[in-house]
């Protein structure tokens, strides 16, 4: 049998040292079960045996079914940075946004990947969430190859594919951004046309949409069949004069849990860290996890490898948070009530960050709980 000792505690390694020493005792003496069985419990202490990892506290997770934030979890779990950082994950497909809202709210999980907006938005009810930012703004809109479609200038009178409605945070950014730039409303300037992301990247393969604003991955999938980038989302924020790299996706989680189990949701934050650096930094862990992120060639999987990178919130503070909040007002400004629910500015004190000793602290403050 090999033992390896690399991940064994001070305190598991010197009782396996002692069963060692007693070895020849409990031989002599007849006692070569009870031994044994002592062996066993004290195996028990290494990190990948299944009573250490009974032993640890579980974080429950619901993501969708085929987000690329599977991508993160999968990373997780291959390199055990939950056992790294005390805690086991437990992961929940769902499929859909709303089915992960309402599987926190129930309790049902403990954290989800949503965005601030929604969390803003639960607060002014007094429904208190917590937000802990992971994805920074991406995305951005297409043409087609052969398009002369080169700014937003140029998009007059053509039709626009929106994935994710009316409120969708890029298409209320692009309608600010078009106000700022152009002094025209951006519904003066194109036609939107409102659908699923599959589907307007389909209608975009096939010729029947000029141009597309989508989520990120979608975006990425058409740059690389050669479709044309007009303007990302970052460059949007930038027009508006917001010069610091903001979120929009991360951990969200009920403020009693967080009060409660604040190492915990810390801990869990770290893994979190640490397996997007992965993924930042290793192009053998993109490999490995090739067959998550469904890419169908070659060109397609680099571009995804690409946009993933470019997406990852590298840091949040009081810069970002003061950037956000005037971000914040462009939205209310495009998107009203049926975007804010009625909050007129943004709650500062819903943004949570790992604290690097123990637990998490309030991004506002400096403070921990």
């Amino acid at each position: 049998m090999e033992i390896v000792f690399s991940t064994v505690s001070s305190r598991g390694l010197s009782a396996l040292v002692n069963i060692g020493r007693m070895r020849p005792v409990l031989l002599k003496t007849g006692k070569t079960c009870i031994g044994a069985l002592l062996l066993t419990a004290l195996l028990g202490l290494l990190p990948g045996s299944q009573l250490f990892a009974e032993s640890l506290p579980t974080v429950r997770v619901a993501v969708l079914q085929f987000g690329t934030v599977n991508w993160e979890m999968d990373v997780i779990r291959q390199h055990h940075l939950d056992e790294k950082y005390h805690f086991s994950l437990d992961v929940t497909p769902v499929a859909g946004k709303n089915a992960s809202a309402v599987a926190l709210q129930s309790g049902a999980v403990d954290l989800i990947y949503s965005d601030w907006v929604w969390v803003n938005r639960q607060r002014f009810n007094h429904r208190m969430f917590g937000f802990s930012p992971v994805s920074a703004a991406t995305g951005g809109v297409y043409a087609q190859p052969q398009s002369t479609v080169s700014s937003v200038k140029d998009m007059q009178g053509a039709r626009l594919g929106v994935a994710g409605g009316s409120v969708d945070k890029s298409w209320l950014l692009l309608q600010a951004y078009s106000q700022q730039v152009l002094g025209k409303d951006l519904l003066e300037v194109v036609e939107p046309v409102f659908a699923a992301p599959p589907l307007l990247n389909q209608l975009m393969y096939d010729g029947k949409l000029p141009l597309s604003l989508n989520f990120w991955h979608y975006g990425a999938r058409l740059e690389a069949r050669g479709f044309k980038p007009v303007i990302s989302v970052d460059e949007m924020i930038r027009g508006l004069g917001v010069k610091h790299q903001v979120p929009m996706l991360g951990w969200v989680f009920a403020e009693s849990w967080r009060q409660q189990h604040s190492e915990l949701l810390g801990n869990f934050l770290k893994a979190s860290r640490e397996a997007r650096n992965i993924l930042l930094t290793s192009d053998a862990e993109w490999l490995r996890i090739r067959d998550l992120t469904r890419a169908e060639d070659e060109q397609i999987f680099t571009a995804l490898k690409k946009g993933y990178r470019a997406g990852v919130q590298l840091q949040f503070g009081t810069d970002e948070l003061n950037a956000l909040e005037d971000l914040y007002a462009f939205m209310l400004r495009e998107g009203g009530a049926e975007l804010t629910g009625g909050a007129d500015k943004l709650d500062r004190s819903l943004f949570w960050v790992a604290n690097p000793e123990v637990g998490v602290k309030q991004v506002a403050t400096g403070e921990g709980p």
